[in-house]
């Protein structure tokens, strides 16, 4: 298997602002939980990105934990990340090393922050990456909305750093 799904920030947080919804959340998570049915279907490797910082990141608060909607399986990978990238200073190139992975099929949260970055760096990397274009989210931002944010960034990413795919037509082999 050289193809791997890597969920990124799907994250109790995320879902815990009172005042700040996520864009089309509802949709976005049900896609994702159908990336994951699939991927372990054909026994695909999983791999979990877990931002780790101070205040609603700290390791062990109940906002710090991946989403229940998500929850990893015994034996599915977590690497915790103290940046937005989930490469730098982290184990997760060594890891998908380690797996023979060089393709990756990347959904999750902020589409503006850790996603960007991280499709970035795993281009710069050298691993083919399909960004779910309709399975990652953000919040309003004051100046453009979190729809706005997502599509300017499927724009941004897509045909350069990543290929862009809606959940639907992802299969897994």
């Amino acid at each position: 298997m050289s193809t791997a799904l890597l969920i990124i920030d799907v994250q109790e947080a995320m879902f815990s602002y009172p005042d700040m919804k996520l864009y089309d959340v509802d949709n976005v998570m049900n896609r994702i939980v159908s990336l994951l049915d699939k991927a372990r279907s054909a026994n695909i490797p999983v791999v979990y990105i877990q931002h780790t910082e101070d205040e609603e990141y700290t390791r062990g608060l109940p906002t710090w934990e991946i989403s229940s909607l998500v929850k990893p399986r015994e034996g599915e990978t977590i690497v915790e990340k103290p940046t937005w990238d989930a490469f730098h200073r982290t184990r997760l190139h060594e890891e998908l090393q380690r797996q023979g992975i060089t393709d990756l099929v990347i959904c999750g949260m902020q589409t503006e922050f850790c996603l960007d970055t991280t499709c970035r760096c795993a281009y710069s990397m050298g691993y083919n990456s399909i960004l779910v274009q309709d399975a990652h989210s953000t919040f309003d931002n004051g100046k453009l909305s979190g729809e706005e944010i997502v599509r300017h960034h499927n724009g941004v990413l897509g045909g350069r750093f990543v290929s862009l795919s809606p959940a639907d037509e992802i299969t897994f082999q």
